[in-house]
C-alpha cells in the first residue's frame, strides 16, 4: 500500500525553510550546468553553420586548419579544372582565400582583439549562399574596400559602414555589412584577396585555402578523387560543413568539461543540502513514520514516499534553475577560437534537450540526496517511536 503523495506535498510546505535551502542549491547547480552546455552548444552551432554541404574546402595536405595551410596559385589553377565544381556566368565557382589576423580595438573596452581578415574572390557570394549583404554593397575587385560581418560591425571600433580604417599598409573603406546567418563569418572582415595579402607584405599568389561550390553534394567524392590522385598538387579535400564541425571540437570539449567539473563540484554541495533536508525530515517525523508503519504501510512504501519528496524538491529546484538561465538564450559573447586564434562572437544556445538534461540532472541529485534518508526512515524501530507518543 502506497503513502498518498499529498502527504509529501504537505510535508514540503510544512518544512519550507529547509526546503528553500535545498531548492536554491539545486537551482544554482542546474543553472550553471545548463548555461555551460548552452555556451558549448552555441560555439559549436556558430562554427558548424559556417559550412555548407554543397561546398568543399581545400587545404594543403596535413594542415589542421586554414591558418597552417598554404595553397599556391598553380594549385588553384589545377583545382579550377577539376571535375565536380559548379560553374557560374564568369567561370568555375572557386574562391581562393587568404586568411590573416589584425588587431582591432573592441568597442566595449578599447583593447585590441584578433580579428580574422579573409581575402576572397568577388564571386564569394555565389559560393557561400548563406551570406547576404544587408547594408551598403559588396566590395569591388581591385579596390581597397571591405565588407564586414554583422558581429564585427558592432563589436570592433572603426568597422562601421562608410568608415575608413588602416589595416596593414593600406587604408580601407567599409562599404558593406553582411549577415552570414549566425556563423563564424559574422565575426570576419572580407576584402579583395590580392590587396589584403599585399597590405601585409605577403605574396598575392599564395592562399590559405580554396572553397568551391559543388555541382551537387554527391560530387565531393569525384572532386576528392581527382585532386588527391593528381601528382601536381598535395591537397586535402573536405566537405565544408565537416571541416567547421571538426574545428569546433576542441573548444566545445573544453567548455563542456570545464562546465561539467564546476557543475559536479556544485552538485556535491547541493546533494549535501538535500541530504540535510531529508535527514532533518526523518528526525522530525519519527513518530509520523512509526504511526504509518503501524497502520500497515511497509518499509518499501516509506522509502518510496521519501524519494517522492526528494524528487519533488529537486524538480522544483531544477525547474527554477532552467528558468533562471532562459534569458541567456541568444545572448552574444565572444572568445578566442584556438584553431585560428581569432576572436569569435557567438550566442548562448539553450535548446529543449538541454532543459530536459538540466531537469534530469536535478532529479539525479534528488535521488542521491534522498535515498539514504529514505532507507533510514524505513528502518526506524516502530515500537520505540510509538512509546514516545
Amino acid at each position: 500500500m502506497a503513502i498518498p503523495i499529498v502527504y509529501n506535498i504537505r510535508s514540503v510546505r510544512a518544512r519550507w525553510t529547509s526546503t528553500i535551502v535545498a531548492v536554491l542549491g539545486i537551482a544554482g547547480t542546474v543553472g550553471v550546468f545548463v548555461a555551460m552546455l548552452s555556451l558549448a552548444r552555441g560555439f559549436q552551432a556558430t562554427l558548424v553553420s559556417s559550412g555548407s554541404p554543397d561546398n568543399a574546402l581545400i587545404v594543403r595536405a596535413g594542415a589542421t586548419s586554414e591558418m597552417t595551410s598554404g595553397v599556391s596559385l598553380d594549385a588553384v589553377k589545377v583545382i579550377q579544372d577539376a571535375p565536380g565544381i559548379a560553374r557560374g556566368a564568369d567561370g568555375p565557382l572557386v574562391t581562393p582565400e587568404a586568411v590573416l589576423m589584425a588587431p582591432i580595438p573592441l568597442v566595449t573596452t578599447g583593447t585590441d582583439a584578433n580579428v580574422e581578415l579573409r581575402g576572397v574572390s568577388p564571386n564569394v557570394l555565389e559560393i557561400r549562399k548563406q551570406v547576404k549583404i544587408v547594408q551598403g554593397r559588396m566590395f569591388q575587385a581591385g579596390l581597397a574596400e571591405l565588407v564586414v560581418g554583422k558581429n564585427a560591425n558592432t563589436t570592433y571600433s572603426g568597422l562601421t559602414l562608410g568608415n575608413t580604417i588602416t589595416l596593414g599598409s593600406v587604408k580601407w573603406k567599409v562599404v558593406g555589412v553582411f549577415d552570414a546567418g549566425g556563423s563564424s563569418f559574422d565575426s570576419e572582415v572580407w576584402g579583395d584577396s590580392r590587396l589584403l595579402s599585399e597590405a601585409y607584405n605577403r605574396p598575392a599568389t599564395n592562399f590559405q585555402s580554396v572553397t568551391v561550390h559543388l555541382t551537387s553534394p554527391a560530387a565531393l567524392s569525384q572532386l576528392k578523387d581527382s585532386l588527391t590522385s593528381d601528382p601536381r598538387v598535395n591537397l586535402d579535400v573536405t566537405r565544408e560543413i565537416d571541416y567547421y564541425a571538426k574545428q569546433s571540437t576542441s573548444m566545445t570539449t573544453l567548455i563542456t568539461r570545464l562546465g561539467g567539473f564546476v557543475a559536479m563540484i556544485m552538485a556535491i554541495g547541493a546533494i549535501f543540502g538535500a541530504l540535510n533536508t531529508m535527514y532533518s525530515a526523518v528526525a522530525d517525523r519519527g513518530r509520523e513514520i512509526a504511526t504509518m508503519r503501524a497502520l500497515g504501510f511497509g518499509g518499501p512504501s516509506v522509502v518510496f514516499s521519501f524519494l517522492i519528496e526528494a524528487l519533488l524538491i529537486s524538480f522544483i529546484g531544477g525547474a527554477l534553475g532552467c528558468l533562471s538561465v532562459l534569458k541567456l538564450n541568444g545572448l552574444t559573447t565572444s572568445t578566442i577560437n584556438f584553431q585560428t586564434f581569432s576572436n569569435l562572437a557567438f550566442a548562448f544556445k539553450i535548446t529543449p534537450d538541454l532543459l530536459i538534461m538540466g531537469i534530469g540532472f536535478a532529479l539525479a541529485m534528488g535521488v542521491i540526496g534522498g535515498i539514504f534518508p529514505a532507507i533510514r526512515a524505513a528502518r526506524l524501530p516502530v515500537a520505540t517511536a510509538l512509546r514516545e507518543l
